[in-house]
């Protein structure tokens, strides 16, 4: 450890310390913005029913439609400063509803968790959700005129594919040729180009309820009967080879098999050594003439049929559970088709992260692991604000690949008393994630208005907007306004939420800082002894054309007269000489802040509000 006069000496000599030894510069500095994602949950975002019924029916509960995405909905949408809409859960997925008149199988509810269905519990992969249409013999036709709609807002459509697992009853309508399983043999219990692994000669047998649960809340129902024909058994989706799956297991699905055998052996290429370094192009050259599984096949094709329906890119489900070898297969096939596909993926597992990216050709995956799970504890009050600069050491050399979020489908939300029980304790949190890195920021629909998901939707629990059930969405409902989209509905406390929300994230996707330098501050400070609240996080953000410091107090109370020490070599690069230099916040708040720079030191002192932050824009 180096001793506190050495720290003493580093701002005159012009140095900091950690990561300030090698400043963190993008590769893609030169970009006109950072991306931000607006994920929305598509049959919620407009529906207008406020019954909530546990369990409830569509028509009971209501069901949004994809014609409630208006042209005015998407104009608010874009002026939120929202780059790309990820729609959640378009592809048919598996529900408790008739709709064989239109040529589509009944759904057993035994194997359909809620009476919506898991959006990831897909059905066929070549239509959409019948309930979202108005008129569900046209609902592709719908979803389409969606995709021109949001193009013409200027903002990009992004789908889930879920290339790990399946439904039980899938079957494609359109393109039965294309199912999965058509060709399989069953008598094995694996096999090279068998799109599911078997469990020969036996039964699929529901599982048993656990606490008290019972499908549909109870309700008697056609083909609710406990059982569900499956000879010979597959294996279940979260790799589970019991003919009977666990309740937790993921039972309404079955695992898709990408040749590897049961043993883990691989029955198809391997990439190449160096393969990290090659681009989608040389990738895609490796595999044109290799033979493949059939699985892998079947997904490109799913992949490619949408790219030519518009889409701009995809989300996929847990993406670590597929080989990284079918990534580069698939990821380098949508690139040659479409250059700027935006392609994320869910990665839990840090070992992964930079072969999922390099090999895999993933352009972003969640920074779950890392910045989310930080975050989430010191809103929580169980953890250090001076703990983000760590997290970001640790993705350095790939954090412009590490997408940010707070929340999303799968995550509780910030208001909800599991959480942090006040959406306002989520401004420190996310001001921290839209700045801290290059890489894109994602919002859940409803976040930006404090949504706290406190419905009993049926299947699961509340702390999350359900993705089983029919449900009214309460805060977005109020800002959606009977259709208006205009927040007249909204709380005071809601409608200032959104105005912070919009500021911040125009901000972002206009600033060229934020795609520049970066350098973490709270160290540096610390190793001056400065005196200030640990659940302050100070860093900076630059480029030629913009200078920021970045405040994010994660406190219950004001934090006044801050001082916060700046290196004299970012002061150096900031091209600054000795002086006193204006500093304004770009979120609104009404105060003077100014820079004081002389030979020996540079500083800033300021008031940072409780629960808050500022973006200090150096004016030169």
């Amino acid at each position: 450890m180096k001793n506190l006069k050495v720290f003493l000496l580093l701002p005159i000599l012009g140095l900091s310390i950690g990561s300030c030894q090698n400043h963190v510069k993008s590769k893609r500095e030169n970009e006109a913005h950072k991306k931000v994602v607006y994920q929305v949950f598509t049959r919620l975002f407009g529906n207008r029913n406020t019954t909530n019924k546990p369990w409830g029916t569509k028509e009971e509960n209501g069901v949004g439609k994809f014609n409630d995405f208006t042209d005015k909905a998407l104009e608010e949408i874009k002026d939120l400063g929202v780059t790309h809409i990820w729609y959640t859960g378009v592809p048919h997925h598996a529900l408790v509803g008739d709709y064989t008149k239109y040529g589509i199988s009944m759904d057993d509810p035994d194997v359909v968790k809620g009476r919506a269905g898991s959006p990831y519990a897909v059905k066929d992969y070549y239509n959409v959700d019948p309930d979202m249409a108005v008129d569900p013999s046209q609902r592709m036709s719908e979803f389409e005129s969606l995709i021109a709609r949001t193009h013409k807002h200027d903002m990009k459509v992004i789908i889930d594919i879920v290339p790990n697992h399946v439904a039980r009853s899938y079957q494609s309508v359109d393109f039965p040729d294309r199912n999965f399983g058509a060709t399989d043999d069953t008598t094995v219990v694996f096999d090279v180009n068998n799109n599911f692994y078997y469990i020969p000669n036996s039964h699929f047998e529901v599982p048993t309820p656990l606490n008290g649960y019972k499908p549909l809340g109870g309700e008697n129902a056609p083909l609710l009967d406990g059982k569900f024909e499956e000879h010979p058994a597959k294996w279940t989706g979260n790799g589970s080879r019991s003919a009977k799956p666990h309740f937790y297991d993921w039972y309404e699905t079955v695992k898709v098999n990408y040749g590897i055998d049961p043993e883990g052996k691989k029955h198809f290429p391997l990439l190449p050594a160096g393969a990290d370094t090659l681009d989608y192009r040389q990738h895609f050259e490796f595999w044109k003439d290799k033979t493949v599984p059939s699985s892998w096949v079947k997904f490109r094709d799913i992949a490619l049929f949408w790219i030519d329906k518009g889409v701009d890119g995809f989300r996929y489900d847990m993406a670590e559970m597929v080989p990284v070898e079918f990534w580069s297969y698939m990821n380098a096939s949508i690139k040659m088709k479409n250059p700027d596909a935006f392609i994320m993926a869910e990665v839990y597992q840090p070992k992964l992260y930079r072969d999922y990216i390099l090999k895999g050709k993933m352009d972003y995956l969640y920074d779950k692991v890392a910045l989310y799970d930080t975050l989430k504890h010191i809103m929580q009050g169980t953890s250090s604000a001076h703990n983000i600069a760590a997290v970001m050491e640790e993705t350095e050399d790939i954090e412009t690949h590490m997408l940010h979020f707070l929340e999303n489908h799968d995550e509780q939300r910030i208001a909800s008393p599991e959480f942090a029980g006040d959406a306002k304790k989520g401004i420190p949190a996310m001001i921290v994630s839209a700045t801290l890195g290059t890489s894109p920021t994602m919002i859940y629909f409803g976040q930006e208005v404090g949504e706290p998901a406190n419905e009993n939707a049926g299947f699961g629990t509340h702390s999350r907007t359900s993705i089983f059930d029919y449900v009214g969405v309460p805060n977005h409902q109020r800002w959606m306004n009977d259709g208006k989209f205009d927040g007249g509905k909204l709380t005071p406390e809601e409608k200032s939420l959104r105005a912070f929300y919009k500021k911040l994230l125009n901000f972002t996707i206009h600033s060229s800082a934020l795609m520049g330098h970066y350098e973490d501050l709270t160290r540096f400070n610390d190793a001056l002894g400065a005196k200030y609240s640990k659940q302050l996080f100070a860093h900076t953000r630059w480029s030629d054309k913009e200078q920021l410091l970045i405040l994010s107090n994660f406190s219950d109370q004001a934090l006044q007269k801050v001082k916060i020490h700046i290196p004299l070599s970012i002061i150096s690069d900031w091209g600054v000489k000795t002086g006193n230099l204006k500093m304004v916040d770009q979120l609104g708040h009404q105060m003077e802040v100014k820079l004081y720079v002389d030979k020996l030191d540079a500083y800033v002192v300021a008031d940072v509000p409780a629960w808050d932050g500022l973006i200090l824009s150096l004016v030169k």
